[in-house]
């Protein structure tokens, strides 16, 4: 016996001696096992990058979700009476069914299937997911499945794309959602619009974070965690204003609502830059569920379709800066022919011998057509080609088309030039407008302002591009006055599009629209058949918004007229907008200017006075003493009346905000950086913190504005008939 353990003993002795000495067991390296049995992995997820209007409105950022687990292993459970697994699947999945995206059979497959062991036998797992259906679980949602109080169901935290407004711009925002990755991980991959065609800015990197814990999987004593940082996507600062775009998303809504059209576009933008303030279209959708989705792409750039009488702006600027506008020589109106072909005016026996003037006003498909003979019709495409048409605008979107000037016959240059035949987008005209606009220069359209990264540097800036100078500034402005007497003549066939206090240009459209059966003919015989549309800008005199509406197929009633639920879109956005921006009306146009220069440097109370003495409103935000910053910045020319913020040292008193812009509320919560709430929009209604009260900066402050509708008052809808504009 002594023998036979003494060599037990001898041979284990060796046995550990040569594991101590090599660290192998059955070739196996002991640390290796260690470390996988005790190193932990967890995953630091990465933010996708929020969407951002131009003044830092969130439009589209991840939030707070939650992620749908259930324990099935009766392991789980320590306490019989107080289950802590899935004891019932069939119940649990017949309830689990009416509050995801899951059918109940799948449910119950999920709660019930085997994995494979180590050894190859199938056993029952821990814990089960319910791929896409289980995760973006709502607050709401979650907490009604907390209520039937189903054992072994739990929550995580988890994130989800939030759109918080709604069908906001949604063909151009777009959405993201939650996909399962090769790797089993879920990553939030854009499937439109924005969303998509940046994915890879918005896209974070995810970090991870190594540990050691227990079985239990609770972290080791003493041991380290090493962390690799998650990199968050980057933001994109849009040029959208989103007053701007609520504006039009209501009026749009109410129109559609009322109408029932078969389609419905509209853009807005600022002509001296080229951004756009607001894009939309009917039908929409919501990008927090898609509900509505079923057109996928964005009509201002992706789709073509024949303009009708908008683009005789062009051909008008085209005649008059070659010498062959002649507004008052008299042509004889009603037909004309061409070879084989005649035209005719839109109540089809014309109105006698009339001048060009008065033709362009009662938009005459004659006048154009011999405006044409005249011109020529290589100089005419030249010009067109001159104002963008034919190519695309090179927006900062994806999948943008050109359209197609249609010049293969003669009688194509005819109806060319008061817009049917040939093909245009939406954004086309509203690029080649900011020439007319812009006293001749003509500015790309762009809706990216900036993209900014984690760590707040700007790694793209986009600003204004010329895109060419198709006419000069004097043909400009021409222009602008003759399409301004469309909407002021007794003749004009705008003048539904008339807003009190502004002078308003542009040009009414109604355009056949193509058969879908492909037969290259014309729908007719109904005026709910045709495209109307305007495209108009104002100021007349010094245009700071133009702005695009078209209306497809609305059902329209007894005498009502196309121009209708196109003018009731334009008049209230562009007014309210215009309001909103500070922008004088054309009645106090003429105010006395003055002027401003830096003031950094100086002492706030003399500048203060000198400015008030001007009959400016000095805005002081801090105690006093030397000017640190100031808005607008210097050598500049203001209206009496303007605001001028000068920032100091010190602590800040909250001024009387009552009647303040958005914008200058914006101003100066920047200048001040105090925490200030904004709710509404429009104008300054309330504020929680009283005038004259010195605050600090975690100070919270909440400033109520009116919201559109109390703040404006739509003009009045006119009741002069209106010819319906039929195009041949």
């Amino acid at each position: 016996m002594l023998f036979i353990y003494g060599g037990l003993f001898f041979a284990l002795f060796i046995r550990i001696f040569s594991i101590q000495a090599t660290g192998e067991v059955n070739g196996q390296q002991l640390e290796a096992r260690a470390a996988a049995l005790y190193e932990r992995e967890a995953v630091l997820t990465a933010e996708r990058g929020k969407i951002l209007d131009r003044n830092g409105n969130i439009i589209a950022e991840d939030t707070l979700s939650y992620r749908l687990i259930a324990v099935v292993n009766p392991k789980a459970t320590e306490n019989p009476e107080d289950p802590r697994h899935v004891e019932d699947p069939q119940k649990t999945a017949e309830v689990l069914a009416k509050y995801i995206q899951m059918d109940e059979a799948d449910i119950y497959k999920q709660l019930t299937k085997k994995i494979q062991g180590e050894n190859g036998e199938l056993k029952q797992p821990y814990q089960v997911e319910f791929g896409t259906a289980g995760r973006s679980i709502s607050h709401e949602i979650k907490t009604a499945i907390e209520k039937e109080k189903l054992p072994g169901i739990v929550f995580t935290s988890d994130t989800k794309r939030y759109y918080p407004n709604g069908p906001f711009a949604s063909h151009l925002i777009g959405f993201a959602l939650k996909e399962q990755q090769e790797d089993n991980t879920f990553q939030t991959i854009g499937k439109m619009g924005l969303e998509l065609f940046y994915n890879d800015e918005l896209t974070g990197k995810n970090g991870s974070m190594q540990y050691k814990s227990d079985v239990f999987g609770y972290l080791l004593p003493n041991s380290e965690k090493m962390v690799q940082p998650a990199q968050n996507g980057s933001d994109i600062q849009l040029t959208v204003d989103k007053t701007v775009q609520n504006f039009l998303e209501e009026s749009m809504t109410e129109v559609y609502d009322e109408y029932n059209p078969e389609s419905m576009v509209a853009i807005v933008a600022n002509p001296k830059t080229g951004e756009i303030l607001a894009m939309t279209q009917r039908p929409t959708f919501d990008p927090e569920n898609r509900i509505g989705l079923e057109d996928w792409m964005n009509a201002a750039t992706q789709k073509i379709m024949e303009p009708g009488s908008t683009m005789k702006t062009f051909t008008l600027a085209a005649a008059i800066e070659t010498g062959h506008w002649h507004p008052n020589v008299k042509y004889p109106s009603g037909s004309y022919t061409l070879l084989d072909r005649t035209i005719r005016d839109h109540n089809y026996v014309g109105w006698g011998k009339i001048t060009y003037l008065e033709g362009f006003q009662r938009s005459s498909n004659t006048a154009m057509a011999n405006i044409l003979e005249e011109m020529g019709n290589d100089t005419f495409i030249d010009y067109l080609k001159k104002f963008g048409f034919g190519e695309v605008t090179g927006i900062d979107l994806p999948g943008e088309v050109t359209g197609k000037l249609k010049t293969d016959w003669p009688i194509d240059y005819v109806t060319t030039t008061y817009g049917q035949g040939s093909t245009v987008t939406p954004i086309q005209l509203i690029q080649a407008m900011t020439a007319i606009a812009n006293d001749g220069q003509m500015m790309q359209p762009y809706v990216i302002d900036k993209i900014i990264d984690s760590e707040g540097n700007i790694v793209k800036e986009s600003k204004p591009v010329v895109k060419g100078n198709p006419v000069t500034k004097e043909t400009a402005q021409q222009v602008r006055d003759v399409l301004a007497s469309t909407v002021t003549s007794e003749a004009g066939t705008a003048k539904r599009f008339a807003i009190e206090g502004y002078e308003v240009a542009g040009k009414t459209g109604t355009a056949y629209i193509a058969n879908s059966d492909g037969s290259g003919q014309y729908l007719t015989g109904h005026q709910n058949d045709y495209l109307y549309s305007f495209l108009g800008m104002a100021p007349a005199n010094d245009p700071q918004l133009i702005m695009y509406v078209s209306v497809k197929q609305p059902k329209l009633e007894g005498l009502e007229t196309g121009s209708e639920p196109v003018s009731k879109v334009f008049t209230s956005v562009m007014e309210n907008s215009l309001k909103y921006l500070n922008i004088d009306p054309t009645d106090v146009a003429d105010v006395e200017l003055k002027p401003i220069e830096n003031y950094v440097g100086q002492d706030v109370t003399k500048v203060a006075n000198n400015l008030t003495n001007a009959g400016l409103k000095p805005i002081l935000v801090g105690e006093g003493g030397k000017i640190v910053d100031q808005y607008p910045k210097g050598n500049m020319q203001l209206t009496i009346g303007s605001h001028v913020f000068l920032k100091t040292e010190g602590k800040i008193t909250i001024p009387d905000f009552n009647n303040w812009s958005l914008r200058n509320l914006l101003v100066y919560k920047t200048l001040s950086g105090l925490e200030i709430e904004i709710v509404g929009e429009g104008y300054v209604e309330s504020q929680s913190v009283s005038a004259n009260t010195v605050v600090n900066n975690s100070s919270p402050i909440v400033v109520k504005l009116k919201t559109p509708e109390e703040t404006f008052i739509p003009p009045k809808e006119t009741e002069t008939e209106e010819t319906v504009f039929v195009q041949d």
